[in-house]
């Protein structure tokens, strides 16, 4: 996905000898009294790779070593392999670390980065701190792919770079504060932005990943380095978690689409400041997901059933090819079909169904509430006040996604929908 040129000059026992000692006259992957004080954590311990493995995997076969106190990336690795990852998940943080490159080196420090069978490499869901080594690099680079840009995504200002001569070490850090991102270079902000603003979405839907449904949406995900064929190494890699806010959010503003994207050929338009699912002639399955992803929430949302209301609130999703939504779903049907339910949209089918005796719950023909609490592992569902299901699933505690509305195949189906509200925990 990045540039690349195989460097058959430097070797990994090059770059080794040309290792550099820090001003600081404090010891190399250690933390300082301060540091710990303030809550930060090393991520290399300098002598192993304790706490990293392959991505999509539970071990670390990829070639990485230690080298004389760095995680160094050999310059055997590729577009589609050489990436690995944190055991541990990331929310909000601020991430330091050093870096130094081979001539003419290409490497990168992702996070949010999601692990799924779905996905072969990690640079379609996590963003990108660039590395590189610009002056010495062979190819005309564009602004998006310099160094320390947020890739593909957010262009850094020169003006205000210094970067060491390449063979020396140089810092970086990366500040994730629920969605307020800065980019800094040895001591110096570079990039400042915020995420999954519109500003955010039309980079990111006009772009590199226009094709890529669900790049930077994930709120937590793994932190990632990338050996992109060349020789790198990285040391003193620490990190601080920050804590996460609440906001409340009404996801559907009575007069369009805004914040949802349209899956399928099914018909979702806004009618008298409804929001209205209905079949289209194609009677195939359709989807109206947020584009932002909720994890953790407290959702409330009003439905009436005009036709056939086989649909479904979608938890924790993501889009698949040929349009398919991966998630949970809390089952939105006729009477006597289980609204309030759970079902997994792959794999195990239904999780847990509404109980026969709380049909009569529904209101057929008249405006309905359902309220769904997410919380880590834990679902709860309430229709019209009354508590449905309550569900405790280790699968479901491990998902992130989107929210989305449902359109089920086969034809004559019509839900209203208004008053769609959201609080984060």
């Amino acid at each position: 996905m990045k540039p690349k040129i195989k460097n058959f000059i430097t070797s990994c026992a090059i770059l080794s000898i040309a290792l550099t000692s820090c001003n600081s006259t404090q010891p190399e992957n250690t933390l300082s009294e301060k540091e710990k004080a303030e809550g930060w954590q090393l991520l290399f311990d300098g002598k192993t790779m304790a706490g990293w493995k392959d991505y999509n995997g539970t071990t670390l076969t990829q070639p990485w070593h230690v080298v004389e106190g760095c995680i160094q990336a050999k310059g055997d690795g590729s577009d589609a392999s050489g990436y690995i990852v944190t055991d541990k998940q990331y929310e909000n943080f601020e991430l330091s670390w050093d870096w130094k490159l081979s001539k003419g080196g290409n490497s990168g420090m992702l996070y949010h980065v999601v692990e799924r069978p779905q996905y072969s490499v990690p640079y379609v869901t996590g963003p990108e701190y660039q590395l590189i080594d610009a002056p010495n690099f062979p190819d005309k680079l564009e602004d998006w792919q310099n160094m320390g840009a947020d890739y593909a995504m957010h262009i850094p200002d020169t003006s205000l770079m210094k970067v060491n001569p390449q063979g020396e070490w140089n810092n970086s850090r990366i500040v994730f504060d629920n969605g307020h991102v800065e980019h800094w270079l040895n001591g110096v902000k570079i990039i400042e932005f915020e995420a999954w603003t519109d500003d955010w979405y039309a980079r990111k839907n006009s772009g590199k990943w226009h094709n890529a449904p669900e790049y930077g949406l994930a709120k937590k995900g793994v932190l990632c380095l990338q050996d992109h064929g060349y020789p790198a190494s990285f040391r003193n890699i620490k990190i601080k978690e920050l804590p996460r806010k609440t906001k409340e959010v009404t996801l559907f503003n009575g007069t369009d689409l805004t914040g949802w994207d349209v899956y399928g050929t099914e018909k979702w338009y806004v009618q008298d400041g409804l929001l209205v699912c209905e079949s289209g002639p194609d009677k195939q399955y359709g989807y109206l997901a947020t584009r932002e992803y909720y994890d953790d929430f407290d959702l409330t949302v009003e439905f009436k059933q005009e036709a056939d209301g086989n649909s479904g609130v979608f938890i924790r999703s993501f889009i698949e090819k040929d349009v398919k939504v991966n998630g949970w779903q809390v089952e939105v049907a006729p009477k006597g079909h289980g609204t309030g339910g759970i079902y997994e949209s792959y794999g195990r089918g239904w999780i847990i169904e509404a109980p026969k005796e709380k049909d009569n719950v529904l209101k057929v023909g008249d405006w309905n509430t359902m309220r769904i609490l997410v919380q880590g592992d834990k679902v709860t569902t309430w229709l019209n006040g009354e508590e449905i299901v309550n569900l405790v699933d280790e699968k479901i505690g491990q998902g992130q996604g989107r929210i989305a509305l449902q359109i089920h195949d086969g034809g004559g189906i019509k839900v209203l929908w208004r008053n769609l509200k959201l609080k984060t925990l």
